[in-house]
């Protein structure tokens, strides 16, 4: 029996392997725990079998693990493997569409994160977790004290200034018991404030430490967060051949639904990183606030297709120029050059 593809469907405890010859032909299926299936695979496969896995939770580890013993492992998106799933959905259907599915000549792979990129991606994805939290937070505060006659101002800042009035002022008509209760979440929010100014400082020193991470912030709407997040998820960009291919990745990219002569091009895909393209779009928004007030070239494009479309367009199509100037950089090891830039708004 010779393997040479591998289909592994990955959980949280129990493991389902399918490995086929080199004729396509099933000859190996095993449900295995979380202990025994990678020494399932050593023992019945050489170094020359290539080992297929979806790319979700745990993924990138396995696929670490797999490499040091010396395998070639191929990361599947999970929308590439589903047209291939036959039948039912089970964990071993799941396996034989994996399988199947990396064979295919023109399958597009997942590139393996290292433990460095993934130790760089957990820092702003828990800031994130703490953004939503004080979002929560504030709109909680907000129903609460309205209840009480009391109006909420719009901004943050302004909201934690205003706290301390209401809970020394005697007059309005907030009880001891309420008193409690909005002191516990005042300083909840004073908490989760300081994690996050926290966090800032800490990726602001990782990004200011890299030698990468520092040139991609000389594109105008990347900063340290972005910048930190871009590496991370991006690496050297190599697994690209162009920039619009790392774009697309990124779902910047409208959607296709054409026939015949007739092309029509919808709203962008909104594949890939979710966390990466929104920090992309909110630093072209940035952008696109200043623009009316420069004169360069790139302020000029903005503002203009800002005028003749829409704000968010110019903003989305802002953050897609700015993905692929940033695979030029990092595929060329260079520094940003408007002159560069601005040959490519034209």
């Amino acid at each position: 029996m010779k393997l040479t593809r591998i289909g592994v469907d990955v959980a949280k405890n129990v493991f389902q392997l399918h490995g086929v010859d080199r004729s396509g032909n099933t000859v190996w299926k095993r449900r295995l725990s979380r202990g025994k299936w990678i020494q399932a695979i050593v023992d019945v496969a050489s170094t020359d079998c290539v080992i297929g896995i979806e790319a979700c939770g745990g993924a990138h580890h396995w696929a670490r693990t797999l490499m040091a013993r010396g395998y070639a492992v191929r990361l599947l998106a999970p929308q590439f493997v589903k047209p291939y799933v036959k039948s039912n959905k089970n964990d071993a259907n799941d396996a034989e569409a994996i399988c199947e599915a990396m064979s295919r000549p023109g399958m597009r792979f997942v590139t393996v994160k290292s433990t460095e990129q993934q130790d760089l991606l957990a820092p702003p994805r828990v800031r994130s977790g703490w953004l939503r939290e004080r979002t929560a937070l504030i709109n909680r505060l907000r129903g609460l004290v309205m209840e009480y006659g009391l109006v909420a101002p719009q901004s943050p800042f302004a909201l934690k200034q205003a706290i301390p009035d209401w809970l020394e002022d005697a007059d309005n008509g907030l009880s001891d018991r309420f008193r409690s209760v909005l002191h516990g979440l005042w300083q909840d929010l004073l908490q989760l404030d300081r994690r996050i100014q926290s966090m800032d400082k800490q990726l602001a020193a990782i990004a200011a430490a890299d030698p990468v991470m520092n040139r991609l912030q000389q594109l105008r709407g990347i900063g340290p967060l972005t910048a930190t997040a871009f590496w991370a998820t991006v690496g050297t960009a190599s697994q690209f051949g162009k920039g619009k291919q790392l774009a697309a990745s990124l779902g910047l990219t409208p959607k296709q639904h054409s026939s015949g002569n007739k092309d029509r091009l919808l709203g962008i895909s909104k594949w890939g990183d979710t966390y990466l393209r929104t920090l992309l779009i909110h630093g072209a928004r940035a952008v696109l606030s200043q623009a009316k007030r420069r004169d360069d070239p790139l302020s000029r494009w903005v503002t203009d297709l800002a005028n003749a479309k829409h704000p968010n367009v110019a903003a989305v199509a802002l953050a897609n120029k700015t993905a692929r100037i940033a695979w030029a950089m990092l595929h060329n090891d260079m520094n940003y050059d408007p002159a560069l830039a601005s040959m490519a708004l034209t």
